[in-house]
């Protein structure tokens, strides 16, 4: 037998581990910011019976330009996109790996505001391409003067904005976006709004901006909002020129008959499947409240997750909530915690157990706190 160190990997693998948050059998998972609420009973039955049709063709590729589902998409979206806008892929993971194997690549940069999704420098690393952060500002927002300071400096090819922000929840209005837009015409600007179901005005997006702004990319998720994490769904929406480069880097046949016949089927029931939609948003509200009453320190978030602490030891937090049947996440800025919101009877285990571990909790004070 040979260990990896024995294997001629890479040399910026080497000492690498997989990305992955804990999965764990755990009563209550609050980690990975899903959707406590699967689909309804009458649409599983659909997606069974979508699944048994697209079995009778199991001997064939399937459409590997995913047409059909990127109509539906589509027709989800509405501003007047068409499917010719839309490239789909699996997961939102495989649509900025496309991204960045397009735009990206040996001399070229990406550029994004830290603290921002940890799978980020991963795409970069996986193609080659130089990854940079710029801090936001201490509130965690982002303007069009920072962003442009930075571009200045790092002179990058592509410009990542993540709005809902993973992990601070943070929003950036489209106002920004597009000033961004208008002062970096040469650049690709990617708006990764895969929590943007969640936030107040869900139509108040970027995609609105796409007529005028030919290199601006808008990248969606099913994972969260749809209740679909299983099923591995990600798609973005542009100009048919990036929805061509896109089509160039990608694996043929990389989406199966029955994701795309499973994704169909979720967008068929929008409406249902997005139902508990204004109920998490409601739970964050609550859930960011009840901490701030019992002295934690919260970023305003939203999202369907927010960021809370400050602890000296969070990961001694951490396995004080895990020892009570309850896994949150531990990522984000020093000393923070970061919990999904989820269902009632899960978000009352949640209290409960942080109220049993806050007396042993070292909370931290002082200038970087964000209430």
């Amino acid at each position: 037998m040979i260990g990896l160190s024995d294997l001629p990997l890479r040399p910026e693998l080497v000492g690498e581990e997989p990305y992955g948050a804990p999965q764990l059998d755990v009563p209550v998972r609050l980690n990975v910011n899903e959707n406590p609420y699967p689909p309804s009973r009458a649409v599983r039955e659909h997606m069974v019976r979508e699944l048994l049709a697209s079995v009778t063709g199991l001997n064939r590729y399937p459409d590997r330009e995913a047409w059909d589902l990127r109509r539906d998409l589509a027709a989800y979206l509405g501003f007047g996109l068409g499917p010719e806008n839309i490239w789909a892929a699996n997961g939102s993971n495989e649509v900025m790996t496309h991204l960045l194997g397009a735009f990206g690549g040996p001399g070229r940069t990406v550029l994004t505001f830290a603290p921002t999704y940890s799978m980020y420098p991963e795409y970069a690393r996986n193609t080659h391409t130089r990854y940079v952060t710029v801090p936001r500002h201490p509130d965690h927002t982002l303007d069009a003067d920072l962003v442009g300071a930075a571009v200045e400096e790092h002179r990058p090819t592509v410009v990542l904005v993540t709005t809902p922000n993973n992990p601070t929840g943070t929003a950036t209005p489209v106002e920004v976006i597009e000033e961004i837009c208008e002062r970096n015409p040469g650049l690709i600007v990617v708006v990764d709004e895969a929590y943007q179901e969640f936030t107040e005005f869900p139509d108040d997006s970027s995609l609105a901006l796409l007529p005028r702004f030919p290199r601006l990319v808008v990248s969606r998720t099913m994972s969260k909002a749809f209740a679909f994490a299983g099923g591995r769904l990600g798609y973005l929406a542009a100009t048919p020129a990036i929805v061509d480069a896109c089509r160039i880097v990608r694996l043929p046949y990389h989406l199966s008959a029955q994701t795309q016949a499973l994704a169909r089927v979720a967008l068929a029931h929008a409406p249902e499947m997005l139902g508990r939609v204004d109920e998490l948003r409601a739970t964050g509200r609550a859930v960011q409240e009840w901490l701030r009453l019992h002295g934690f320190n919260v970023v305003p978030s939203v999202a369907n997750f927010c960021l809370f602490g400050r602890f000296t030891d969070r990961h001694a937090v951490w396995q004080g909530l895990l020892d009570r049947g309850v896994l949150v996440r531990e990522t984000g800025p020093e000393g923070y915690l970061r919990v999904s919101f989820g269902t009632p009877a899960e978000m009352q285990t949640f209290r409960e157990a942080l109220l049993q571990v806050q007396p042993f909790a070292d909370l931290m004070k002082g200038p970087h706190d964000e209430s």
